[in-house]
C-alpha cells in the first residue's frame, strides 16, 4: 500500500466518520476514564501538575474532572490526562501495547467542552482519535520481534501516538475540515514524547505522559485552527515520524488498510487491575491459587514464568523489582503484584487501595518470587499476556496454575457488571446516586459540558 501523504488520508477518514459509523461501546471508554480520573484525585503527580497549571492561568474553557477548576482547554486536557493514566488502570490495545483512551478521551472532553460540541460528536471524535492512535502503534509493530519498535527503543508509544490521535479528535471538535485536521496531526507529530525508564527503576514522570499527549493534541488542533500548518508527508517523509522513531520502517497496510471498515479500536481491552498490564496474568494465577486454598503463610518459594520480552519491564533490575521503592513502582513489579494478589486484594481482585503504600508483608513475600521466561507465554506474546505460577510450599508440595490470556483480554473480556463495578469503585468519593447519574449521562451521550460538572 502506498503511504504517500498518509496524514491526509487519515484526516479524510476522520471527517468521513458520520453518525453510526463508529463501533459500539465508545461511551464506556469515556466512562472508564472519568472513573480513573476520579480515583486519582489525591495522587501526588496529579497534585503537582495541577499546582503548576493553576499558576499558568488563562481563559476558562474546560473543566478539571472532580476538581472543578476551569482552565484553558489544553491545560484541562493535561491535568485530566495525568489523572487518567496515574493509576495504570487505563485500557490497552493489543498487540501494540498502547493505552489510547487516557490520551484521547481527555483531549476530546476538553475540546468538546470548549467548543460546545454535542455528545454524539464527542463519541465520534473519541473513536477516531483512538483508531488513529492504535493504527500508528500497529504500523510500528515488528512481527518478527513480536514487539513494538517504540518499546524496543525505550519510547512510550502511548504518548507519542496519542498526541497525534488526540490532535485528530480535537480537530474534529474544533470543526476543522480534512485539510485542517491533517495540519493538526502534522503539527502534533512534532510534539509527542515519552521515555519508559521509569517503568524499570522508578520516578513518577510516566504518569504525565498521557496528559502531555492530550495537552499537545489539543494545542495542535488550536494552532491549526489559527493558521499554523504541518508537513503533508509528516508520517512517511524522509525526516518524518517513522524516520525519526523507527528508522523509516513501518507497515503501511496496518496504518491505512481498511480505514472505517476494520477498527483497531475494537481490539482495545479494559484492565481489571491497576497495574502494568504485563503483571496481569501473574495476578490471575495468584488469585486462582489463593481461591484454591493457598495461604501466603505456606509459601516457601514462587516461580513466575512470563513472556521473555516482558521481563525487562516487570522483573529487571531484579533487586528493584523484588523490593520496589514506592507503591507506584510496585505496580510494575511481577514479584510485588503476585504477592499482593496472594495476600488479598480489593476491587476486581487487586485494587487501587493495595498500592497506596508499600506493605511489609507483601515485600517479604515478594522476596520469595523469582521471575523466569516461559516458552509458552513467549510464544503467545503479545497477542495475549500469559503466565505460569509455580509455588513450592513449606510442606514440600508443588502447586501450579497457568493462564494463556489474562482477564480482560479479548478471550476473557470484562463483563458489563465488571465495568460497572470498576467505575463505582473508582468513583467511591461520590455519592452512589451521583455516580449512577454520571454513568447514565455518559452512556446517553450527553455533551461534555453536562458530564464534567457532574464529577465535581
Amino acid at each position: 500500500m502506498n503511504p504517500e501523504k498518509a496524514v491526509g488520508r487519515l484526516a479524510e477518514f476522520a471527517v468521513g466518520c458520520g453518525e453510526g459509523a463508529v463501533p459500539d461501546g465508545v461511551p464506556d471508554r469515556i466512562l472508564d476514564i472519568l472513573g480513573l480520573a476520579l480515583a486519582a484525585q489525591d495522587d501526588p503527580a496529579v497534585r503537582a501538575v495541577l499546582a503548576s497549571v493553576r499558576r499558568w492561568g488563562g481563559t476558562p474553557e474546560a473543566t478539571v474532572i472532580g476538581v472543578g477548576d476551569r482552565l484553558p482547554a489544553p491545560a484541562a486536557a493535561l491535568v485530566n490526562g495525568v489523572m487518567a493514566h496515574a493509576l495504570d488502570f487505563d485500557d490497552t490495545h493489543l498487540p501494540s501495547v498502547l493505552h489510547p483512551s487516557a490520551s484521547i478521551v481527555p483531549a476530546a472532553l476538553a475540546a468538546a467542552e470548549a467548543t460546545g460540541a454535542d455528545g454524539p460528536s464527542l463519541v465520534r471524535a473519541v473513536a477516531v482519535g483512538i483508531e488513529i492512535c492504535n493504527r500508528l502503534g500497529m504500523a510500528a509493530y515488528d512481527r518478527e520481534l513480536r514487539n513494538s519498535v517504540f518499546f524496543e527503543r525505550g519510547l512510550h508509544a502511548t504518548s507519542i501516538c496519542g498526541t497525534i490521535g488526540g490532535a485528530a479528535a480535537a480537530g474534529l471538535l474544533y470543526g476543522l475540515d480534512a485539510a485542517g485536521i491533517g495540519h493538526a496531526m502534522g503539527i502534533a507529530a512534532s510534539m509527542g514524547a515519552g521515555l519508559l525508564e521509569a517503568n524499570r527503576t522508578g520516578g513518577t514522570v510516566k504518569k504525565t505522559h498521557c496528559g502531555w499527549a492530550a495537552h499537545a493534541g489539543v494545542s495542535a488542533a488550536v494552532f491549526a485552527a489559527d493558521g499554523l500548518t504541518g508537513p503533508p508527508t509528516v508520517l512517511e517523509g524522509r525526516f518524518g515520524f517513522f524516520a525519526a522513531y523507527t528508522s523509516g520502517v513501518f507497515d503501511a497496510h496496518a496504518l491505512l488498510g481498511g480505514l472505517g471498515e476494520r477498527w483497531e479500536l475494537s481490539r482495545t481491552v479494559y484492565k481489571p487491575y491497576p497495574t502494568n498490564h504485563f503483571t496481569h496474568p501473574g495476578i490471575d494465577c495468584a488469585l486462582a491459587l489463593r481461591a484454591a486454598g493457598l495461604r501466603a503463610a505456606d509459601v516457601a518459594s514462587i516461580e513466575l514464568g512470563v513472556a521473555a520480552p516482558v521481563l525487562r519491564t516487570i522483573a529487571e533490575p531484579a533487586a528493584d523489582k523484588a523490593r520496589p521503592q514506592t507503591a507506584y513502582h510496585g505496580k510494575f513489579s511481577g514479584p510485588y503484584t503476585v504477592a499482593t494478589a496472594l495476600l488479598g486484594g480489593g476491587g476486581l481482585g487487586v485494587g487501587s487501595a493495595d498500592f497506596r503504600d508499600l506493605d511489609e508483608a507483601v515485600l517479604a513475600l515478594a522476596a520469595r518470587v523469582r521471575c523466569v521466561a516461559d516458552e509458552r507465554a513467549t510464544e503467545l506474546f503479545p497477542n495475549a499476556f500469559a503466565a505460569v505460577l509455580r509455588v513450592r510450599t513449606l510442606d514440600g508440595r508443588l502447586l501450579e496454575h497457568r493462564v494463556d490470556a489474562s482477564r480482560g483480554s479479548e478471550s476473557h473480556p470484562l463483563t458489563s457488571a465488571d465495568l460497572d463495578l470498576k467505575f463505582r469503585l473508582n468513583a467511591a468519593g461520590l455519592t452512589p446516586a451521583r455516580a449512577a447519574e454520571i454513568a447514565s449521562a455518559t452512556r446517553d451521550q450527553r455533551p461534555a459540558s453536562h458530564l464534567l460538572p457532574l464529577t465535581c
